[in-house]
């Protein structure tokens, strides 16, 4: 498998990344996961978005999902499409509420909500704790519940003996571990320092500190640990150290289009 960084800016767009999106590719199968702000023009810089084979939303946080409407408008509106798009809807393995909340966010209008919705170009599967999928012929999606102020999932994809997990967005949480068990790679938030002049311990149900994120690493075993999901207002490279402190396997800070072979 191969993970190409699309965004890694946590809480929103940066200076030098769109926010949170992830392009995995195995075996040629190709899945999006999350579509925060700006990802879709990154993603056109490494795939054209009419390959996508899936879609993978940790969670329904604008940073997570917001460019779902840009993608929507690319199969809905392209003059010279491959194929027709409402013969094909695109997969969206995403929590239950995001038909409704994508389209609202699509067409925030009560009357152009109805005459218009996203299952014309989107085929939508409700994520739920523990849910498995199959994903093109052999490509293994599992979701597990995590904590964040609203429905958010890991999300492990397996494909040919190998296994990525994605933390999306949490808090301390044991469904993360259980869900990173012995995985090759771990794509991890860490989203603040562990200790600040607010804090002594970070807000619990929210993010994770770099410390924190070196921590799940280390209790579900997993071979490495990328980091992603690091604020503007936050020195990454300080959460990196936090994270090193705890997990002995290599660790390392995702950057905007960079490729990782898992």
């Amino acid at each position: 498998m191969r993970l190409t960084v699309l965004g890694c800016s946590g809480s929103g767009p940066g200076p030098d990344s769109p926010a949170s999106g992830y392009l995995v590719d195995a075996g040629g199968t190709r899945v999006v996961v999350d579509l925060g702000n700006g990802t879709v023009g990154a993603l056109q810089r490494h795939l054209d978005p009419w390959e996508l084979d899936a879609v993978v939303l940790s969670h329904l946080h604008p940073d997570h999902c917001a460019d779902a409407s840009a993608l929507v408008v690319h199969r809905r509106y392209h003059p010279f499409p491959p194929f027709d798009a409402t013969a094909r809807p695109l997969p969206v393995y995403a929590p239950a509420e995001a038909p409704e909340r994508l389209g609202a966010a699509y067409a925030p209008s009560a009357a152009e909500r109805a005459e218009t919705d996203l299952t014309d170009v989107c085929a939508f599967h409700p994520l739920t704790d523990g849910a498995t999928a199959t994903i093109g012929t052999d490509v293994l999606l599992r979701a597990g519940a995590v904590d964040h102020p609203c429905e958010a999932y890991a999300i492990r994809l397996e494909h040919g003996g190998r296994t990525l997990v994605y933390s999306g967005d949490t808090g301390p949480s044991a469904g993360l571990v259980e869900t990173a068990r012995g995985a090759d790679v771990l794509l991890c938030e860490a989203t603040w320092p562990h200790v600040t002049q607010w804090w002594d311990e970070p807000p619990p149900g929210v993010h994770l500190s770099g410390r924190q994120a070196g921590e799940h690493a280390a209790a579900a075993g997993v071979g490495r640990l990328l980091l992603t999901h690091v604020p503007v207002w936050f020195d990454g490279e300080a959460l990196l150290a936090e994270a090193g402190e705890v997990f002995d396997g290599p660790v390392e800070l995702v950057r905007p289009d960079a490729t990782y072979e898992i």
